[in-house]
């Protein structure tokens, strides 16, 4: 009993100080945001592996040369509508490339013609960068999109255009239209993606287009908002606040859900000067906006 209860607190001990050692180390991946990490010792020092979670999940892998890229989304597919992506390079070995500078260019080919989405540039956390696009419509048999994406590692230039195909979102999420002072917008519902009875908040991100191949966010205008239940009476709801831009691109304000079932977000775009730029106030006789967002739980 005696040697049984030595060879258990043997173990014990070796259990201990293999955890002290990683920690030690720092077994801790600030770069592993959004990913589960795992540290192990191996040889005396902190082994990670990275996976992706469901937060982000890979949508998206292309092999371009000696390297592996990999595109991440929240639900592992591009979606019509504001998508959060995320972009990590890996070796040959496994292991991902660290602080790369990318730059990237969605492009649309239609039948006739093409034309881009409205991306934001893309930030470097480290082993990924992170950034998003905003897709209008989606791919088709004879229309698809490409994301060319541009990158430097050890100072050599690389370039990869590679195919993704962009599905319908469930609901109506992003609006494109032109208005009143004929310029075209893009306007996309980034929050709530739970939405929930009561107060929620939302955000919105608002785009122009300069040319057929670049658009810029929209600074300054304001978003109104009506949310109505189409199978209740068309009632409302009351304490939303309509969005306006925050201290970046995006726009926000508070939406009010009283009940669950779907919700038609009836919405006015207006400009710095309060001018209606596009959509209509819902009346007794205007049961609907020409531009809404759904919402559905």
């Amino acid at each position: 009993m005696r040697t049984l209860n030595f060879f258990k607190y043997m173990l014990l001990g070796v259990a201990i100080i293999g955890l002290n050692a990683c920690k030690k180390e720092g077994c801790t991946d600030k770069n592993a945001i959004n990913y589960s990490v795992k540290a192990k010792k191996d040889d005396g020092t902190c082994k990670y592996e990275t996976q992706e979670t469901e937060t982000y999940v890979l949508a998206k892998s292309v092999v371009d040369g000696d390297y592996t890229l990999e595109y991440y989304t929240e639900k592992g597919k591009f979606l019509t509508g504001y998508n959060a992506i995320k972009v990590k390079i890996k070796k040959a070995d496994g292991t991902y490339v660290e602080n790369v500078s990318m730059t990237w260019a969605p492009l649309m080919h239609m039948t006739s013609m093409s034309h881009a989405c409205p991306a934001s540039s893309l930030t470097n956390k480290g082993t990924y960068n992170e950034g998003y696009m905003v897709f209008q419509m989606a791919s088709n048999d004879t229309e698809y999109w490409d994301i060319t994406l541009n990158y430097t590692i050890n100072g050599v230039e690389h370039s990869n255009t590679s195919v993704v195909v962009v599905e319908s979102a469930p609901k109506r999420i992003v609006q494109s239209f032109k208005g009143t002072d004929n310029v075209k917008y893009i306007l996309a519902l980034v929050e709530p993606k739970s939405p929930i009875v009561g107060t929620n908040d939302v955000k919105m991100v608002l785009y122009k287009m300069a040319s057929m191949t670049s658009f810029l966010p929209v600074e300054s205008y304001s978003v109104k908002i009506d949310p109505r239940m189409p199978s209740m009476g068309n009632h409302s709801s009351p304490n939303n606040v309509h969005l306006t831009q925050g201290s970046d691109e995006f726009y926000y304000g508070k939406l009010n859900l009283t009940m669950t079932g779907y919700w038609k977000i009836n919405l006015q775009l207006l400009d710095n000067a309060g001018t209606v730029l596009k959509g209509e106030e819902v009346t007794s006789t205007v049961e609907a906006s020409s531009i809404y967002f759904e919402v559905e739980f």
